[in-house]
Order: structure tokens, then sequence, then C-alpha cells
């Protein structure tokens, strides 16, 4: 990429085998997308700053990877940690180049938004709102100095609303608001802004999802259990379908490096099948008519996974 003044983006030098060794941070890298987006660049030959909150996590990745991959320790909602996070990977690249940060760090908060706590809204706009934001802002002098790339990982639930998933869509659509806000302020500047937008994927978040379901299950009040207590239970049955049909991790890494280092990386990428469907069907669909089929596709989905216990117990005998 040419920025002002005809320089190069050393981000899109970083093209091919990434054999430049630029260096990459990247947040919530514990488990799942942060996880394999780590190894599968470490493997592309960057330099990974990989954000973990505990040290075992750190040292579980080093067994996995090659002496380039780092683990930072980095909590995205503590200001501390990020400072002394922004520190370590200056010292650590000296003259090098930090041609990449991906946004990634995320949990899902859910319930509905009729007895939704303002104290569980908090928690999911800190982790998936605020904290890319207080990073981003943390690494931009190193990224505006190499005119790197910043990827910020959404989800197909910031570009389509879903049922008791409130809280996390909020999130994630008002981080593609800030991302838009921000691509459009970096363009003079030579910077590109990505938005990666998975729908399923093979991760430890749909077993925490399902764990959510059944706190939600536990915890809501009586009214809210008697409101709403199907569609928890509709919910729970949709996550373990689509547990089975996610996309494997990878895919997201790749989709990812492509953002990093392609000359001309896409303002957003939609990952998997059904983030495809769903987004095609939100934009073609009127409101309604996508409310209706969204209530009509869940029903099926659930009623699908029941017939097919049924089915198990039956040839269990």
């Amino acid at each position: 990429m040419v920025g002002p003044g005809g320089a190069l983006s050393m981000a899109s030098e970083a093209t091919g085998d990434g054999s430049s060794r630029g260096g990459v941070v990247i947040t919530g890298a514990s488990s799942g997308i942060g996880r394999e987006s780590s190894l599968y660049l470490d493997r592309r030959g960057y330099r990974v700053f990989a954000g973990v909150r505990r040290a075992a996590d750190g040292e579980a990745l080093k067994q996995a990877a090659s002496r380039r991959l780092i683990p930072l320790i980095i909590d995205v909602t503590d200001p501390r940690t990020i400072t002394d996070a922004v520190a370590q990977v200056e010292r650590e690249l000296g003259e090098a180049a930090l041609v990449g940060l991906v946004n990634n760090a995320g949990i899902g908060v859910g319930g509905p938004v009729e007895f939704l706590t303002v104290a569980e809204l908090r928690r999911g706009l800190d982790v998936n709102l605020i904290g890319p934001l207080m990073v981003t802002q943390a690494f931009m002098p190193m990224i505006r100095r190499s005119r790197g790339r910043i990827v910020n990982v959404s989800s197909i639930g910031g570009k389509v609303a879903q049922p008791l998933l409130g809280p996390y869509c909020a999130s994630k659509f008002a981080l593609e608001a800030l991302s838009d806000c921000l691509r459009a302020e970096l363009k003079p500047f030579g910077i590109s802004v990505s938005i990666i937008e998975p729908g399923a994927v093979k991760t430890a978040m749909f077993e925490k999802a399902a764990n959510t379901a059944d706190e939600l299950a536990r915890t809501l009040p009586a009214d809210a259990m008697r409101y709403y207590g199907s569609e928890v239970e509709k919910i729970r049955k949709l996550i373990a379908m689509q547990d089975s049909s996610a996309v494997p991790a990878e895919r997201v890494a790749k989709v990812i490096d492509h953002a990093l280092t392609s000359a001309r990386p896409r303002t957003r990428y939609l990952v998997g099948p059904d983030a495809r469907i769903m987004a095609a069907l939100h934009w073609i669909l009127p409101d309604r008519a996508f409310d209706r089929l969204l209530t009509v596709f869940t029903r099926y989905m659930a009623r699908s996974d029941a017939a097919g216990g049924q089915t198990a117990a039956k040839g269990a005998r």
C-alpha cells in the first residue's frame, strides 16, 4: 500500500510468507480464534505477540509455536496491563515494525432485554467495545509509524441482531460503528481498518454459550422464565446444532492474515456459510419478515434437535 508522500505500508510488505517478520499483536489469544490466529500467523513468519490474561495460557501457546511467538499478559479492561503490554512490545521489537493489531478479545453476554441488568450490559461493553478502543489507542503510535493494519474481530451478531443476545449484539454493532469511523479517519494516513464477521466457529465459545444458557435458566427471575423460558431452551438447542456445523477457527485465521497482508484488504469479511446467509437475508427482507423467518428457523432447529435425540434414543434400545 502506498501511503501519504508515497511511503509504502510495512504491513503490505509482509504479503506472502510473512518473512518481513513484522510484529502482530493479537488479544484474546488463550483459546479459539485468537489462539488459532496466533499459531497460524506464527507459522507464516510473523513475530506474534499473543495476548493472554494468565501466564499458564501463554506457556501453552509457546509450547505449540516457534520461538518467535511471545505471550503478552494483557487484560483489555485493565489500563495498567495495556500500558505494560505496549512497553513490552516496544522493547521486544526494537527497530522492527508493528505491522498489525488484531482486537479479538471478547465475551458473550445474553438474556432478554426486559430483564437485562445494567451491570451485565456494562460487562459486555467493557470487553467487546471499550477494551478494543483502549488497546487501539495504546498501540496507535506504533501502528502509525509503520502504517500498519488494524483488524477488529466482530461477529455476524454485529450485523444481524438476534433474540436473547441483545447485550452481545449491541456491543458488536457498536464495535463495527467505531471501526467504520476509525477506518475513515485513518485512511488519509494509509492505515487500513478491517472488520471480521464470523458466524459459527468451532471454539470453546460454544461450550461457554451453552453454560450461559444454563446460567440464564438458573438465575433469571420467575417472571422472566415464564415469559422467555421456552426461548432460552430453543437457544440452547440451537447452540448444540450450530456446534456440529461450525467452521474451523483456522478459516478465520486465514481471513485475518488476508486483512493484514493484502494489497487491497476488504473493509469487512463475512466468514462461514451461516454468516453469509444471515447477512443476505437480512439485507433482502423487510425487518418484520426477517423476524418471522428467524422465529420459524429457531423453532424448526429446536424440533429437529429433539427429533434427532428421540431417534438416537430408540437406536440405543
